[in-house]
């Protein structure tokens, strides 16, 4: 039971696995069969004992009314979070009263009581000491331009480098990039690191993987080579550049920015969540659309590899909260702020546009930002139809389509939104860019929860 008295869903629960293994182990663990002493509270807490312990059954919590996302303390000895017992939980929690009883909170074992008030405890005051250290006086601002001018200059001497190793590259011919194999492009993400130009290194890197993706990989391989050229030239122009545009390059370059924008406080939906692996860093995108503003924002949330990042907000809730903006043309991108409630679930549907209207948004993002790889976009009434050997989602109402990625057609998720469908029409969510459209949520035309595809 949350805050507003309303358990998740399975979907949302099962949107806070780490990884396959934990699903799966959770997914078995979901049963009342191995749980004794369960129960809830209303402010968020639900607890339980779950029998297979060494010396005596698991003490499980989990704090699913904290605003910042769920926290979790198992005595089981498993290392991912949150681990297979705290979902196995959470999963029976959403079976109602029978399953898991609700109660007063003073009705919850002293164990899970006493990590609950620390928990708590701890929050307040690392929020006391952010709000305190947001009042601090400012940094020395002469030494700031000093830094910010060298780091500039070692991007800039990256910049000139990648430009004269894409000329050679392209003066010996693709061919030769395909025979050289991935270590050259390492070295030269490497020489991009020692810049101080992350941004650069990471499309350094997409590109060395492009000879080994299959046919027709010369032609993607010439378009990753354009676009490196391009982010090098925009950066050795800056100054020529509007400055939003110069914002978007010094992003895409790799200098972040604090968000600059005031915040905006709204009732934010939550879109989607899906994590984005890589053998350094686990990223994971958090689209959340705003009911009244109608503007919808990117959370990004960092973990190390093989952990989950701590930042979890399932699609399907929303959260009255505040976002700031990051500075940068066509830039989604936000960080959030005050949090005055926890997520709950809730029946908002975001406002959607035909495939035309789709298409024609991310064309229009390009001008701003000619790296964008996507846009985040709501299509109304579109039905999953086959297309060759791939698949589409179609206007039910018209007689244009948008492809769905590679990557789409290959997840289960494509599966359960066609089951959803069943030949009529849905409202869906996801990216769209050049490669086709990427469904991350769906709903159903008559009332329905949020089923999560990614």
């Amino acid at each position: 039971m949350t805050q507003q008295g309303v358990r998740w869903t399975v979907d949302q629960v099962l949107a806070l696995t780490p990884d396959a293994g934990s699903r799966k182990a959770g997914s078995k663990l979901g049963a009342a069969g191995p749980w004794s002493g369960t129960g809830c509270s209303g402010e968020g807490a639900v607890w339980g004992l779950c029998g297979g312990g060494g010396d005596g059954p698991y003490r499980t919590v989990v704090d699913v009314g904290d605003p910042s996302g769920p926290a979790y303390s198992c005595s089981c000895p498993g290392r991912k979070v949150p681990c297979a017992h705290a979902l196995g939980l959470l999963l029976l929690w959403t079976e109602g009263e029978e399953a898991v009883p609700a109660g007063a909170g003073e009705r919850a074992p002293d164990w899970a009581r006493t990590w609950l008030a620390a928990r708590r405890t701890r929050t307040r005051g690392e929020r006391g000491a952010a709000a305190g250290s947001s009042g601090a006086g400012p940094a020395d601002p002469e030494a700031a331009r000093r830094r910010a001018e060298r780091r500039a200059e070692r991007v800039t001497a990256g910049a000139t480098e990648l430009e004269q190793r894409l000329a050679d590259l392209l003066r010996s011919g693709l061919a030769a990039a395909g025979q050289a194999g991935y270590g050259l492009w390492e070295e030269t993400a490497a020489r991009m690191v020692d810049a101080q130009a992350p941004g650069l290194a990471a499309r350094v890197r997409e590109a060395g993987a492009v000879p080994a993706s299959g046919p027709g990989w010369p032609v993607r391989l010439l378009e990753e080579c354009a676009l490196l050229h391009l982010l090098g030239q925009g950066w050795l122009h800056r100054d020529r550049l509007p400055e939003a545009l110069a914002a978007t390059v010094r992003t895409r370059v790799g200098l972040t920015r604090p968000p600059d924008g005031p915040p905006l406080r709204d009732d934010w939906l939550v879109l989607a969540q899906y994590d984005v692996p890589d053998p350094r860093l686990t990223t994971r995108r958090i689209w959340l659309y705003g009911t009244t503003s109608g503007r919808t924002t990117l959370l990004l949330s960092y973990g190390a590899a093989g952990r989950a990042p701590e930042l979890s907000l399932p699609a399907g809730l929303a959260l009255d909260a505040e976002v700031s903006a990051y500075p940068g043309a066509g830039q989604q991108r936000g960080a959030l702020g005050e949090q005055f409630s926890p997520p709950v679930p809730t029946a908002v549907r975001p406002d959607g546009v035909t495939t035309a209207e789709a298409a024609a948004r991310y064309g229009s993002a390009l001008r701003d930002d000619p790296w964008l790889d996507s846009v985040p976009v709501t299509l109304d009434a579109v039905v999953p139809t086959p297309d060759g050997s791939s698949w589409q989602l179609a206007d039910a109402g018209g007689d244009t389509a948008l492809p769905l990625t590679p990557a789409a057609t290959s997840r289960p998720g494509l599966w359960r939104l066609v089951a959803l469908s069943g030949g009529a029409p849905v409202k869906v969510f996801g990216e769209c860019g050049h490669r086709g459209f990427t469904p991350l949520t769906a709903w159903p035309t008559t009332p329905g929860r949020a089923v999560h595809l990614c």
